[in-house]
């Protein structure tokens, strides 16, 4: 690795802790364990994590709370110029408002072999129908990732 991306590499660690934290936040109130940071110029800009159970909401995703909540403080539908630090891959409807919101990274920790279409299930980032084609990066912590998630839905089961 160059130095450059050793930078990356820090960056994405630093950011991805972040991230989960929020995911156990989330897990500490009952939800499903998934936390996201959009980051603009090494500043954070929202910071969240899943509420679907607890508002009763299916589209209250961590990346789409981050993604309102950092609208509201930017005063602007489109964040460009940031990054989306995001435990789990994106599913469709996550991926569809990153792109609507011009996001320019999408940096995941756990692999969504479920509906993850940024690499696992589909790979919606290489289709060419879309205006906007995020850059992605995958497998930043994710074992830290994974086994939140895993732990989480093992004891639920139990």
């Amino acid at each position: 690795m160059n130095r450059s991306q050793v930078n990356w590499m820090n960056e994405d660690i630093k950011w991805m802790k972040l991230a989960i934290e929020n995911a156990k936040k989330a897990e500490s109130v009952g939800e499903i364990p998934v936390g996201a940071i959009i980051v603009s110029n090494n500043i954070t800009l929202s910071s969240s994590y899943n509420t679907s159970i607890s508002q009763n909401d299916p589209t209250a995703h961590a990346e789409v709370n981050a993604i309102r909540e950092a609208s509201k403080k930017i005063n602007n539908y489109r964040i460009l110029d940031a990054k989306l630090y995001v435990t789990l891959e994106p599913c469709a409807m996550c991926y569809g408002a990153i792109v609507h919101s011009r996001i320019n990274e999408i940096i995941y920790g756990a692999f969504d072999k479920k509906t993850g279409v940024c690499g696992s299930c589909l790979s919606l980032h290489q289709e060419s129908l879309f205006n906007h084609r995020p850059q992605i990066r995958s497998g930043i912590l994710e074992d830290e990732c994974s086994r939140l998630l895993k732990n989480f839905f093992i004891k639920k089961r139990v």
